[in-house]
């Protein structure tokens, strides 16, 4: 029983100065990261639906539609 408690109380503190150690990030990196967010599920949305089989230029159709204003090019690449 000891054992798990100092294990469980290790793993807390550890967790605490994990969390209060994290780095605080400005706006523009952000911003940069759910750009990425957005990019990464609009690719993942378009691999399902050439999965299902739907032809190219569907799935290239979505993309296109949800990347517009974030990303560039006909595959969806992240602008900086």
């Amino acid at each position: 029983m000891k054992t798990w408690l100092i294990a469980f109380a290790s793993l807390t503190l550890s967790f605490l100065v994990i969390a209060t150690d994290a780095p605080k990030l400005n706006q523009e990196t952000l911003d940069d990261i759910a750009k990425h967010e957005k990019i990464a599920a609009a690719h993942t949305e378009a691999a399902k639906c050439l999965r299902a089989g739907k032809p190219d230029e569907v799935c290239e159709g979505a993309l296109l539609n949800a990347c517009k204003g974030v990303a560039i090019g006909k595959f969806c690449g992240m602008k900086h």
